[in-house]
């Protein structure tokens, strides 16, 4: 932590967490335990970012007139709110150190055991915040920029996972490095398996292939940890139930969908840490 201050009982009350994944950024605005408001953001320049800080240090949650898109109503906080923050993209990280109350999560402060130095802190901290809320063994599955699986077994140890390029990502590298496929947006129900056009083809290659990737590391999991729970985030999280519904259909009932399940680690190392 980079901080190593306790924080008075006011200070609880109101606090901001920020997670810097690989393409936006995530924020929760809490009071105490209770996370009040999620929003998200692309990523910021160093000029938005010192007018994100002048407007903290006012008592605004968000500032007008920043092109980023805030949380909805525009609600007004204490003053100087401690900043909480995990990332994984050291640019971005450096924007918010100057200020005074800024805390970062690393490796160091999350107690889960058998963590290996690269670990990326996103991924350790949904699976102590599933954990949290769930108990071991839990296995998470992160439908990000890249998506990641993270499991851990019955006394917290991690057990491994595996990185695939997400959604987003996959459909991005098939319109940069070939010549002839079209840009592809995700229809709003599952394309045809085999389908007869050139976008269903690769909506259907991307989601069905991972999809069957998913479901066999999940069945896996399974068979290793009957017992577990299986937790699904991220952003391309609600595609991915909706394959699972459609072919995996008691695995979809078994999964519990929480898109925003790093707060949860978020919030849980710091109440370690403030004590």
């Amino acid at each position: 932590m980079s901080n190593s201050a306790t924080e008075s009982g006011r200070d609880a009350r109101n606090w901001l967490a920020l997670s810097i994944g690989n393409s936006r950024l995530h924020w929760a605005w809490f009071q105490g335990e209770v996370c009040k408001q999620v929003w998200h953001s692309p990523h910021l320049d160093s000029a938005a970012g010192e007018k994100l800080i002048h407007g903290w240090n006012r008592g605004e949650l968000w500032c007008a007139g920043l092109e980023s898109p805030g949380p909805p109503g525009g609600e007004a906080i204490a003053p100087n709110p401690p900043l909480w923050i995990a990332s994984v993209v050291p640019h971005q990280l450096a924007l918010w150190q100057s200020y005074g109350r800024f805390y970062l999560i690393t490796l160091e402060d999350v107690p889960l055991l058998g963590l290996y130095p690269t670990l990326g802190i996103d991924r350790a901290l949904a699976l102590v915040g599933a954990a949290r809320q769930w108990g071991w063994p839990v296995l998470v599955v992160d439908a990000g920029t890249a998506l990641t699986l993270t499991g851990a077994d019955p006394e917290g140890r991690l057990v491994g996972g595996a990185i695939l390029p997400g959604f987003g990502l996959q459909l991005q590298s098939l319109t940069e490095k070939t010549a002839a496929l079209p840009p592809v947006t995700f229809p709003a129900t599952l394309p045809p398996r085999w389908a007869l056009t050139t976008p269903e083809a690769i909506a259907s290659g991307v989601i069905y292939g991972i999809g069957s990737g998913v479901r066999d590391f999940i069945e896996d999991w399974w068979q290793r940890f009957p017992t577990s729970t299986v937790v699904i985030t991220g952003g391309g999280g609600e595609m991915l139930l909706r394959y699972l519904q459609e072919s995996a259909p008691e695995m979809a009932k078994q999964a519990i969908a929480m898109p925003d399940l790093i707060f949860a680690g978020i919030c849980y190392i710091k109440q370690q840490q403030s004590g």
